[in-house]
């Protein structure tokens, strides 16, 4: 075999330093930022039924509910709190066991106070044991007017829900769950994510009571 020129074997050498120096940083930026692993993350054990459940809801996601994005793989969501009709402090958590409808609204928000009606029908016909719509209020100002509000169009299937710090749309928002209002949530019983839906939505409509039925297990 002809012997390469010492050019052409140095030219290789220098070749192969470059590519492992590039495969060295490449390793440690894997390690610091862990780009290495591309692939998602595990499923939070606690989840396992969401994810499960998940990809029956994904077929679902169509006609007045098309904008919902089910979870792919559902996380634990934050445990957000709030606060009831008489201020005492409520939490995510007090809902375990349910399957809940968690939206972000506030009377300054005109596509909220469209869906409001839909909500309140939404929880008159499905809303009980294994089910229920928060609708939580995020005004941070004159705090009796939402009630007023609500009282003023006929709402009366949901219950007062509110933070007037606004606290719970900033922690959706710095996990990515927040980007605008209405923000609505559906969680399964265990506080897992099972789809989010930015923008208002028509929820008594057949979709949404299909995609909530199943969510629930009450589908055939």
């Amino acid at each position: 075999m002809t012997d390469l020129p010492d050019t052409t074997r140095s030219t290789k050498r220098r070749r192969a330093i470059a590519l492992g120096a590039l495969v060295g940083v490449v390793a440690g930026l894997a390690a610091v930022y862990g780009i290495g692993a591309m692939q998602r993350n595990p499923t939070d054990p606690a989840c396992r039924a969401a994810a499960e459940l998940s990809s029956r809801l994904a077929p679902l996601a169509r006609g007045e509910v098309a904008a919902i994005t089910i979870a792919s793989s559902p996380g634990r969501l934050p445990d957000l709190a709030f606060q009831d009709a008489s201020g005492k402090p409520v939490t995510l958590a007090d809902f375990r066991g349910r399957t809940v409808l968690l939206n972000l609204w506030a009377t300054w928000c005109v596509p909220c106070r469209k869906e409001m009606p839909a909500l309140d029908a939404l929880q008159g016909k499905l809303g009980g044991a294994t089910f229920q719509v928060v609708a939580v209020n995020i005004d941070t100002r004159n705090l009796d007017k939402p009630k007023a509000w609500l009282s003023d169009v006929g709402i009366k299937q949901l219950s007062y829900y509110a933070d007037p710090s606004a606290k719970v749309f900033q922690d959706l928002k710095a996990t990515g769950k927040a980007v605008g209002m209405p923000t609505t949530l559906l969680v399964d019983p265990n506080g897992c994510e099972l789809g989010v839906l930015a923008g208002p939505a028509e929820w008594a409509s057949d979709d949404a009571v299909k995609l909530i039925e199943t969510a629930t297990g009450r589908a055939s």
